[in-house]
């Protein structure tokens, strides 16, 4: 009898493997193979200088040598860092917010889903959309300039896009604006998967709103805290639609707007499979490493 049983368990199990199947297909195609490929690649010179090809050669570390030789790399991580940072912190403290609005049984909100529905509806707008949007509104002969100077805010025109801050600060918002939305509806999932006895004791034993939300809320969020930060992580060090659309693919001003993968994007525009392998290396060690860093600071920290 229990030999029949573990025939059935395998048996299962099998059909199991099966389904698996399309997935370990379609991973190993678009996701193992060119990884292990750039890995390949990014130890050899190979480029293209007008109608010759040069290469491929293996020079070892050579690129990533020559990667590292020049402070440019480091000023575009920093760059991308600032402006994910400048999108996502504001993206998070605005979506617990509304979550805990939109959760909270007390407050019990009027017109919640046509509130959801505006509030996720920037996140199916295509980034370039967004972007030649922002770049006609925020021109310097724009609408927005136009109604600051009416106003009397501003005496002459100001270009956005020729300073630092302000350059960055739109890219920065521009990301808010298309992801807070989807950033809301997961911690709402997650706030609603709490248990409601949980909050009904708390408020029987004296507690106060912000005791609940910082006491019970976010301890039992932390899932889906680091999977929205870890996530909101990869894609911002993976930005590029957006600041290669609003400055035109120059990184303007003094290239205190170019990301990592615009500067990758200029390797594999000229041909440069080499140094494009390499910078994609890097690019995937940072971002594996500031996945860890994020992974372990939210966990460890202990609500007292």
């Amino acid at each position: 009898m229990g030999k029949s049983k573990n025939n059935k368990v395998v048996s299962y199990n099998k059909w199991g493997y099966i389904f698996l199947l399309p997935f370990l297909i379609t991973y190993t195609i678009f996701q193992l193979i060119p990884l292990f490929t750039t890995i390949y690649n990014s130890f050899f010179e190979n480029y293209r200088v007008g109608l010759m090809q040069v290469g491929p050669n293996f020079i070892g570390l050579q690129n990533y040598v020559e990667l590292f030789s020049t402070p440019d790399i480091w000023q575009y991580l920093a760059n991308t860092m600032i402006m994910w940072a400048m999108g996502f912190v504001p993206q998070i403290l605005l979506s617990l917010l509304l979550g805990a609005w939109f959760t909270s049984p007390s407050l019990r909100l009027k017109g919640q889903q046509f509130f959801k529905t505006v509030i996720y509806l920037p996140n199916l707008i295509m980034a370039s959309a967004f972007s030649m949007l922002f770049f006609t509104l925020f021109a310097n002969e724009g609408p927005i300039n136009s109604m600051l100077v009416g106003a009397g805010i501003l005496s002459t025109n100001y270009n956005f896009l020729f300073h630092t801050f302000s350059a960055r600060a739109l890219v920065g918002f521009m990301n808010f604006l298309m992801w807070f939305g989807n950033t809301t509806i997961l911690l709402m999932s997650g706030m609603l998967g709490i248990d409601p006895s949980i909050y009904e004791a708390a408020e029987i034993d004296g507690a106060s709103s912000n005791q609940i939300f910082f006491r019970i809320t976010l301890p039992l969020l932390k899932p889906i805290l680091v999977y929205v930060m870890v996530t909101s992580l990869i894609g911002g060090l993976q930005m590029f639609d957006v600041p290669q659309i609003l400055t035109s693919g120059t990184g303007d001003p003094s290239r205190t707007t170019m990301t990592l993968i615009m500067y990758l994007n200029k390797h594999l525009y000229s041909k440069n499979f080499g140094m494009g392998g390499a910078l994609s290396v890097f690019l995937f060690v940072v971002t594996a490493i500031l996945s860890v860093i994020v992974f372990k600071f939210v966990n460890s920290k202990e609500v007292k």
